[in-house]
């Protein structure tokens, strides 16, 4: 079995600017983060996580051009776009648009990160499997021709009446499948912890197991099923190895271990993106800039 301990960040994830942005994170903060955002521009800080939104429903109702100048105006990285949302990037779009979305991005300050996708792969109907294969697929091909870096799907149950071993094995088939299409494209695939049974990170890590492909990971999902007797320390353990995309909800009034979420993530070297995935709210900006604050909080080393 491979086990891809993709702990690093080249500049062709973020891009150099980007890079540039990560060495001035803390510079635009408000509320209570301002001081110490200050102080971690005075005192050399390991490089940790970026910060970026999904799309999910707090950014659903905005154009491109919009979701963009929102994003820059807020200094979040990166975002990542879920299908059926009113940016409209679907594969249906022709190869003009994809080029146009692609420059778009290239000019602005923020990364298109992914796609999250409504595939699932925990059918006991292969037809209906193969069916959600060949749409994640179109994904991959749009993540490729727009600079996206991966395509996000989702296990999404284990199917009562069936075997647990026979709906892992069909998820793990179709994963790897998608990574080998993955590769010949330069496209991750990243399997969204999520659903019952299947959201329990013993199931995701033998998915994982079976899966067996350097192009797939997980994406962490900020779930309670992560936690043990008040802390996430052994699932985040067990499934580090492949976490390439982590989700992060409600900063605030949340009894989620979050605190030792980023120690885990900044002491095993996480240096990828956070999304931000949360509800909506009638002040998106207002919002944005206080989550971050709480972002930049949690990202504190303690001691």
């Amino acid at each position: 079995m491979t086990q891809e301990h993709d702990h690093g960040r080249t500049d062709s994830f973020l891009g150099n600017e980007g890079m540039r942005r990560r060495a001035l994170l803390g510079s635009t903060v408000v509320f209570g983060a301002a001081r110490y955002a200050a102080t971690a521009l005075a005192v050399p800080q390991p490089l940790g996580p970026c910060l970026g939104c999904v799309t999910y429903k707090l950014l659903k109702d905005y154009d491109l051009e919009t979701m963009i100048r929102i994003l820059e105006a807020t200094s979040y990285e990166g975002v990542e776009l879920r299908t059926e949302h009113k940016h409209g990037i679907e594969p249906s779009i022709g190869q003009d648009e994809r080029l146009r979305v692609r420059k778009q991005f290239e000019k602005s300050k923020v990364k298109l990160v992914g796609y999250a996708t409504t595939c699932v792969y925990h059918s006991p109907d292969g037809g209906e499997r193969e069916h959600n294969v060949q749409i994640a697929k179109q994904f991959i091909d749009l993540a490729h021709d727009t600079g996206a870096v991966g395509v996000k799907s989702r296990p999404n149950a284990l199917v009562e009446g069936v075997p647990p071993r026979v709906t892992i094995q069909n998820i793990s088939a179709c994963l790897r499948e998608l990574g080998d299409y993955g590769e010949q494209k330069g496209i991750e695939v990243w399997l969204e912890v999520s659903g019952p049974g299947s959201s329990d990170p013993n199931v995701i890590a033998e998915i994982m197991k079976r899966t067996s492909h350097k192009m797939v990971g997980i994406s962490w999902n900020s779930l309670d099923t992560d936690v043990v007797d008040g802390s996430i320390k052994r699932s985040f353990g067990l499934l580090r190895p492949w976490i390439k995309h982590v989700n992060i909800k409600e900063l605030a009034g949340s009894s989620y271990p979050w605190r030792e979420l980023f120690s885990l993530l900044r002491t095993t070297g996480y240096d990828r993106f956070t999304m931000c995935k949360v509800e909506e709210n009638p002040q998106t900006e207002r919002f944005l800039n206080w989550y971050k604050a709480l972002w930049i909080e949690y990202n504190r080393p303690c001691g």
